[in-house]
């Protein structure tokens, strides 16, 4: 289904009762987000927010995408599987051979709908012109400053145009903007990014870059700007293909680039390689942790333009789950045929939990039939993509559910075995990963708990009976010295494995703590020890996996350690605590976690009885608080 423009999408939101429109005054300067990260944490994700008075012209829609149904909705179709389904079954037609003319003949049909997709350009203006600003003005819309600590406001879900300079090749990517002045943002792409291939062609060339930013729109153009696809494929050719018509291109006014004629907000301008560069930053970044201050390069306004019906739309990012869960919800479900049919045949699924954050936890199920492919689908996928900055991926087959976590971590548990079953690699990690020792480099981390096959000497290690007094082994545990708190719950539930919180005052406390535990006999049939930082909740299992998962660079974090006894496992240990340089000798700035500040909370607090936001929902922010260490982006 196409939609034409935001206020179009906006009414089927309110239609399928997927909205709320917010009337009370709330300023896009930290009260947006924090009764945006409420709801968006809400039970499903919450509703779409339309504020209509935040001190500008033009409202503001956040938490759009943020629940299965919307994103659904947004790309057009009854179920994200659908839409794998529907690509499956293309890539299948378009790959039987056609030897006879009757054949060539039926496939005319395919060939005339796929042109059908293709995007057009258009003579004349586009709806998206129709108000030129006469003097650009960022300051006239919304735009958010989401967190405490952030540099600024911020652009937040920008559809960012370049063209390569030799191919003319198109690009359609999402690079967070901040903003300096009312003609002047930064340009954040990283330097994995198709973006900032262009700049730096643009660069040798000495040539200056036209870009254009698009925002709203067709709900297609903005999911098909985060969707990763191989170089030199067209976004918009993706957009054409959810919303079953092409999308519709007019030149801009100020440069040569093509945008969407029903967008609905056009910035236009341009980046100068040769210029220096301009420090952005901080940000609250998707990660949950802020994204630290860095050089990157400035972007000209030349020209605004908007409908005379504009709505903003944004997006905040911060600790999972967040409304970018769902967007990589639609990836996961929409480039697993893809995958299985050009790169990885024996792939049957895959699953991205949103407390790893898109890239820190990967779960892949395959179908196995030879020695060594778990291993095998490792490497594969690591070299794909976006892949490549995924930092824990776990292999199963046919025999495991990764759709039910707790199920899948109860399966884990009873066959995996750190001793045959771990693979640490080394490649790129994504530029905001900030445990890996060295900048976007980093080690990866792979469980492979498939089937073994007699060529694998394989040694399947059960966990032993562990029938704990908890009452007594907590007792035990809570005498250890550094020790601060303990999860054994998990093992209750069948899941080998404990959490605990601790306090690390020099190099060597956390091997005295681990020492001390294995001389438990309690704890001999425990496979999993993991360590965080006191004051996080160790019975809130997403917020263990996000952390831990964001904390660790797992060569360097993780220890295997061998059975002392021959009742004994060995033991899988990972250090999730925050690194110093005094303590584990890390020599890079660590960040602190993303939440609100207490005066933010507490006249969100005061205004939501008037806000018809329904009941009360608490701040998230206040389960990480006393994570943070000082009042900036950087951990003191």
């Amino acid at each position: 289904m196409a939609f034409n423009g935001l206020r179009e999408f906006i009414r089927s939101l309110e239609n399928g009762n997927e909205l709320i429109r917010v009337s009370i005054q709330a300023s896009p300067e930290l009260e947006i987000t924090e009764i945006a990260d409420r709801i968006s944490k809400s039970r499903g994700g919450g509703k779409a927010l339309l504020f209509e008075n935040n001190g500008t012209g033009f409202p503001l829609l956040i938490n759009a995408f943020g629940s299965e149904r919307r994103i659904a909705l947004a790309l057009g179709c009854k179920n994200l599987d659908s839409i794998g389904a529907e690509i499956e079954a293309l890539f299948k037609k378009l790959s039987i051979p056609r030897t006879g003319f009757l054949d060539k003949i039926r496939f005319l049909p395919l060939l005339s709908q796929m042109a059908s997709w293709m995007p057009k350009s258009l003579a004349g203006r586009g709806k998206c012109q129709e108000i030129v600003m006469k003097e650009p003005d960022l300051y006239k819309f919304p735009i958010l400053k989401c967190w405490p600590a952030d540099g600024g406001r911020f652009i937040t879900l920008p559809c960012v145009i370049t063209r390569d300079p030799e191919t003319g090749i198109r690009n359609v990517g999402m690079y967070r903007m901040q903003i300096f002045s009312p003609n002047l943002t930064g340009m954040h792409w990283h330097k994995h990014k198709t973006g900032a291939r262009h700049f730096e062609r643009y660069k040798d060339k000495g040539m200056i870059m036209p870009v254009s930013v698009v925002i709203g729109g067709d709900p297609s153009y903005t999911y098909a700007a985060t969707a990763p696809l191989p170089d030199n494929v067209d976004e918009y050719m993706l957009a054409g293909f959810l919303r079953k018509k092409s999308v519709e291109l007019v030149k801009c006014l100020t440069n040569d680039i093509e945008v969407p004629c029903d967008a609905d907000i056009i910035i236009e301008g341009y980046v100068n390689p040769q210029e220096e560069l301009i420090w952005e930053g901080p940000f609250g970044d998707h990660t949950g942790f802020y994204s630290l201050a860095d050089w990157y390069p400035k972007f000209h306004v030349t020209c605004i333009t908007h409908r005379k019906d504009a709505v903003y739309q944004a997006t905040i990012v911060g600790i999972p789950p967040q409304e970018d869960a769902w967007i990589g919800r639609a990836t996961e479900r929409i480039f697993l045929a893809p995958m299985k049919m050009t790169l990885i045949p024996e792939l049957k699924d895959i699953s991205l939990p949103p407390a790893g954050v898109a890239h820190n936890i990967t779960l892949a199920k395959i179908e196995k039939t030879y020695a060594g492919q778990g291993v095998k689908v490792m490497n594969a996928l690591w070299g794909a993509g976006q892949m490549m900055f995924n930092k824990i991926l776990i292999v199963c087959d046919q025999m495991a559910d990764i759709k039910d976590y707790e199920a899948f971590a109860r399966f884990v548990s009873d066959v995996f075995n750190p001793l045959q079953d771990i693979t640490f690699s080394h490649g790129p990690m994504d530029v905001l990963d900030h445990s890996s020792a060295r900048f976007s480099y980093g080690s990866k981390l792979g469980i492979d708990v498939t089937s073994k096959f007699e060529e694998e000497q394989y040694t399947l290690e059960k966990c032993f009976e562990n029938k704990i007094d908890t009452d007594i082994c907590s007792s035990k545990i809570s005498e250890i010295p550094g020790i601060v708190s303990c999860n054994l719950r998990l093992i209750g539930n069948g899941i080998s494995a404990i959490i605990l919180g601790i306090t690390k005052n020099d190099s060597k406390a956390l091997d005295r703590i681990v020492a001390d535990l294995l001389f438990l006999d309690e704890l001999k049939g425990v496979k999993l020890l993991a360590f965080v930082d006191p004051g996080l909740n160790i019975y809130d299992l997403e917020a263990v996996c996000w952390y831990v998962s964001g904390n660790i660079d797992p060569k360097r974090d993780c220890r295997i350690l061998k059975p002392f006894r021959k009742d004994e496992v060995a033991h899988f240990v990972m250090d999730g605590t925050r690194k110093s340089f005094k303590v584990d000798a890390f020599g890079r700035e660590w960040p602190n976690p993303v939440v609100s500040s207490p005066d933010t909370i507490a006249r969100i607090d005061k205004l939501w009885p008037d806000s018809g936001l329904g009941p009360f929902v608490p701040s998230p922010s206040l389960r990480y608080t006393s994570l943070r260490k000082g009042g900036e982006a950087v951990s003191k």
